[in-house]
Protein backbone atom coordinates (compact mmCIF):
# COMPACT_ATOMS: atom_id res chain seq x y z
CA UNK A 1 0.00 0.00 0.00
CA UNK A 2 1.19 3.36 -0.87
CA UNK A 3 -0.09 6.40 0.74
CA UNK A 4 0.52 10.26 -0.99
CA UNK A 5 -0.19 13.15 1.12
CA UNK A 6 -0.29 16.50 -1.17
CA UNK A 7 0.39 19.55 1.07
CA UNK A 8 -0.45 23.27 -0.67
CA UNK A 9 1.43 25.60 1.44
CA UNK A 10 1.24 29.56 0.97
CA UNK A 11 4.36 31.81 1.79
CA UNK A 12 2.75 35.38 2.26
CA UNK A 13 5.80 36.78 3.42
CA UNK A 14 7.85 35.64 0.68
CA UNK A 15 9.87 38.50 -1.14
CA UNK A 16 12.20 36.16 -3.47
CA UNK A 17 12.29 32.50 -4.45
CA UNK A 18 15.21 32.55 -1.56
CA UNK A 19 12.34 33.40 1.06
CA UNK A 20 10.14 30.25 -1.02
CA UNK A 21 13.03 28.02 -0.68
CA UNK A 22 14.04 29.07 2.72
CA UNK A 23 10.42 27.93 4.07
CA UNK A 24 10.27 24.63 1.64
CA UNK A 25 13.52 22.96 3.06
CA UNK A 26 12.70 23.51 6.60
CA UNK A 27 9.49 21.83 5.81
CA UNK A 28 11.18 19.24 3.38
CA UNK A 29 14.06 18.59 5.97
CA UNK A 30 11.57 17.89 8.97
CA UNK A 31 9.62 15.61 7.34
CA UNK A 32 12.21 13.54 6.25
CA UNK A 33 14.16 13.79 9.34
CA UNK A 34 11.40 12.95 11.98
CA UNK A 35 9.32 10.51 9.28
CA UNK A 36 11.42 8.68 6.84
CA UNK A 37 9.10 9.48 4.16
CA UNK A 38 10.16 10.79 0.60
CA UNK A 39 9.19 14.46 0.13
CA UNK A 40 9.02 15.98 -3.39
CA UNK A 41 7.96 20.10 -4.74
CA UNK A 42 5.52 19.27 -7.04
CA UNK A 43 4.99 21.64 -9.81
CA UNK A 44 7.30 24.26 -9.42
CA UNK A 45 6.97 27.69 -10.26
CA UNK A 46 8.19 30.79 -9.97
CA UNK A 47 5.67 31.98 -7.91
CA UNK A 48 7.32 32.60 -4.72
CA UNK A 49 4.11 32.56 -2.48
CA UNK A 50 2.72 29.51 -2.97
CA UNK A 51 4.26 25.89 -3.66
CA UNK A 52 2.83 22.35 -3.21
CA UNK A 53 4.45 19.15 -1.60
CA UNK A 54 4.24 15.57 -2.36
CA UNK A 55 4.88 13.12 0.61
CA UNK A 56 5.03 9.45 -0.06
CA UNK A 57 5.37 6.46 2.38
CA UNK A 58 5.17 2.97 1.57
CA UNK A 59 3.86 -0.27 4.21
CA UNK A 60 1.57 -3.02 3.96
CA UNK A 61 -0.54 -1.67 6.58
CA UNK A 62 -3.11 1.14 5.52
CA UNK A 63 -4.03 1.70 9.12
CA UNK A 64 -0.23 2.69 10.03
CA UNK A 65 0.00 4.73 6.65
CA UNK A 66 -2.87 6.73 8.10
CA UNK A 67 -1.80 7.38 10.83
CA UNK A 68 1.65 8.38 10.01
CA UNK A 69 0.10 10.47 7.41
CA UNK A 70 -1.86 12.49 9.72
CA UNK A 71 1.48 12.72 11.90
CA UNK A 72 2.96 13.99 8.79
CA UNK A 73 0.45 16.43 8.01
CA UNK A 74 0.71 18.21 11.76
CA UNK A 75 4.08 18.48 11.59
CA UNK A 76 4.26 20.19 8.42
CA UNK A 77 1.75 22.63 9.60
CA UNK A 78 3.47 23.92 12.58
CA UNK A 79 7.15 23.72 10.55
CA UNK A 80 5.24 26.15 8.04
CA UNK A 81 3.83 28.24 10.48
CA UNK A 82 7.03 28.55 12.33
CA UNK A 83 8.84 29.88 8.92
CA UNK A 84 6.36 32.39 7.71
CA UNK A 85 4.12 29.83 5.46
CA UNK A 86 0.78 28.49 5.81
CA UNK A 87 -0.65 24.97 5.02
CA UNK A 88 -3.99 25.69 3.13
CA UNK A 89 -4.85 22.63 2.13
CA UNK A 90 -4.16 18.72 1.89
CA UNK A 91 -5.07 15.92 0.17
CA UNK A 92 -4.67 12.10 1.12
CA UNK A 93 -4.72 9.19 -1.53
CA UNK A 94 -4.17 5.80 -1.10
CA UNK A 95 -2.95 3.18 -3.83
CA UNK A 96 -2.43 -0.36 -3.40
CA UNK A 97 -0.52 -2.87 -5.38
CA UNK A 98 -3.12 -3.33 -8.15
CA UNK A 99 -3.39 0.63 -8.70
CA UNK A 100 0.25 0.94 -9.18
CA UNK A 101 0.43 -1.48 -11.99
CA UNK A 102 0.10 -4.88 -13.22
CA UNK A 103 3.27 -7.26 -12.94
CA UNK A 104 4.61 -9.14 -15.49
CA UNK A 105 4.35 -11.89 -15.75
CA UNK A 106 7.74 -14.42 -15.81
CA UNK A 107 8.83 -15.26 -18.92
CA UNK A 108 9.31 -19.27 -19.19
Amino acid sequence: MIAHLTLEIRIEGARSLKDRRQVLRSVKDGLRTRFNVAVAELDPSDAWQRATLGVVSISSSRDYLDGLMQNVERFAVRAANNCGGEVTDTFLDFLDEGDVGARRPEES
